[in-house]
């Protein structure tokens, strides 16, 4: 696998532990702006707006540009809002720090997707999009209780200037390892890039991703109540057992990605149908410790089975606009970890007890399933009448055959 793969990789690694580090930093940072912790977790859906925002809008103005150049503007942007945050004087400047930090999130991802299958050989482009993605999984591995720990002795500032660190070691592997000559984009209009998502597969891959990921949220949003309130872990345990959830998400998303390059759809259909069991044998593996914590790695496991063949399906149905299309499967993902975690959370509230968030998303699993399959229908529909036209224009004409 070429060295690219590594600058994406690192950028990767710092837009995962920025991600998902304000949910260890609450506490500190809500005693310090001295403002409640249900206030300090709209910081949380500030990063989440703009990765929404930022992924389509971002990929789309910058379609005609050269996606080398793209991924290193995208990062400096990214250095730029942790750095922001670091240096945040109030509540509110924090919140507008955030939202310019997850800006870069989506297309980074969309447009690295491009690059990363084009530097790869055909059988190999959707492992080459999970080695992307590893650096997003090793944060929850490494990354993010590394910060989180960095906040905690040394204060919340330093975690975000620990974050613009990784963003000026990306921005330089970008420039020395991303090769220019192979990273152009193919010059189309602004119009012509919206115009590939106007397709009905492209939706369905789209809700597949929104009710797959969805499922997981639901249920990841609120591990911590379940290990600690039915498993019976420590609250200071369960640092170790998330970081088990990095090694279960890493495992599945190198299989994915390793999976997909043989049979995208049947890849898809295994997670999302493995993402189901799992999530409904909640109740039961919450009951004893060890298998609580196996649950916890099966999760991440399934999970992340899923996420190579989702973004090559989105990219293979909108060729078009392979960058938009990568980046508007970022929007989808946070919209399921919104999504997801409302879902969960009102399980929870209805008082259907504490692992029912994971039952919730076993149902968003199913959805997902279900959506997949239309996709799959849609597909073999419309198959058979492009095969058709195929072989209609490929049978000679009776003074041709004379002729052979």
């Amino acid at each position: 696998m070429p060295l690219a793969l590594l600058a994406l990789a690192v950028g990767a690694f710092g837009i995962g532990t920025t991600e998902f580090v304000m949910m260890g930093l609450l506490p500190n940072v809500a005693d310090d702006l001295h403002i409640s912790i249900p206030t300090a977790g709209h910081l949380v859906s500030a990063y989440a707006l703009g990765v929404v925002i930022g992924a389509p809008l971002l990929a789309a103005v910058t379609a005609r540009l050269p996606r080398r150049h793209v991924l290193i503007g995208l990062m400096v942007l990214f250095v730029a809002g942790n750095a922001l945050s670091a240096a945040a004087p109030d509540y509110h400047w924090l919140v507008a720090a955030r939202f310019v930090s997850g800006l870069p999130h989506g297309a980074f991802f969309g447009v690295g997707a491009v690059v990363a299958t084009g530097l790869a050989a055909p059988e190999r482009k959707a492992r080459s999009v999970s080695l992307m993605f590893l650096g997003l999984t090793v944060a929850n591995i490494a990354g993010v209780p590394v910060a989180t720990l960095m906040g905690q002795h040394f204060g919340w500032r330093a975690t975000f200037l620990a974050v613009s660190a990784i963003g000026i070691a990306a921005v330089a592997a970008l420039a020395l390892l991303v090769p220019a000559d192979r990273g152009h984009a193919e010059r189309t209009g602004l119009r012509r890039e919206l115009g590939a998502l106007r397709s009905l597969p492209v939706w369905l891959a789209l809700g597949t991703t929104v009710a797959g990921f969805g499922a997981l949220f639901a249920a990841y949003s609120y591990i911590t109540p379940m290990l600690t309130g039915t498993a019976g872990y420590s609250e200071s345990s369960v640092t170790l057992l998330l970081a088990l959830f990095g090694v279960g998400s890493t495992a599945g998303n190198l299989l994915g990605g390793r999976l997909a390059d043989h049979s995208l759809r049947r890849t898809l259909f295994v997670g999302l149908t493995s993402l189901t069991v799992v999530l409904a044998l909640f109740p039961v593996l919450m009951r004893t410790e060890w298998s609580a914590a196996l649950a916890v790695i099966l999760l991440g496991l399934a999970a992340f089975v899923t996420g190579s063949p989702l973004n090559m399906m989105v990219m293979e149905k909108a060729a078009a606009a392979p960058s938009l299309a990568s980046s508007a499967n970022q929007a989808a993902f946070n919209l399921a970890n919104a999504g997801g975690a409302w879902i969960g959370g009102v399980a929870l509230a209805a008082g259907f007890g504490l692992t029912s968030p994971a039952v919730a998303g076993a149902g968003l699993a199913v959805l997902g399933l279900g959506v997949a399959a239309i996709a799959y229908a849609v597909d073999r529909r419309r198959a058979p009448a492009s095969t058709g036209r195929l072989v209609a224009a490929h049978v000679p004409q009776p003074q041709e055959a004379a002729r052979r």
